[in-house]
């Protein structure tokens, strides 16, 4: 069964980057519209990034300017980079998608594992 893949957590400190990857496993699927989360301990979920389906690109205010949703489809992967990042960007973050297989069929909603960030000096 396809997954997705989160990958390239791990500790910086503030005003560092991270580029966070999403990967589906196979290349049956394609990953369409996708969403970045994150949640921080004791907090609820937060919507980092979605693209829609018009192309639309919507940023939570707190990261405007630092983040930025890309994707290279010949890898099947959708990258996070991050810059200037601050403490309270300390979460894990995971990536949800819609994916499209090769003969049209879709998966709504697939979650990737998440993996952790930690902003700290």
């Amino acid at each position: 069964q396809v997954q997705l893949v989160d990958s390239g957590g791990g500790l910086v400190q503030p005003g560092g980057s991270l580029r966070l990857s999403c990967t589906a496993s196979t290349s049956d699927y394609s990953i369409y519209f996708v969403a970045w989360y994150r949640q921080a301990p004791g907090k609820r979920h937060e919507l980092v990034v979605r693209v829609y389906n018009n192309n639309t690109t919507i940023y939570r205010d707190s990261v405007k300017g630092r983040f930025t949703i890309s994707r290279d489809n010949a890898k099947n992967t959708v990258y996070l980079q991050m810059n200037s990042l601050k403490p309270e960007d300390t979460a894990v973050y995971w990536c949800n998608a819609d994916l499209q297989s090769n003969t049209g069929s879709m998966l709504y909603n697939v979650r990737g594992q998440g993996t952790q960030v930690t902003v700290s000096s």
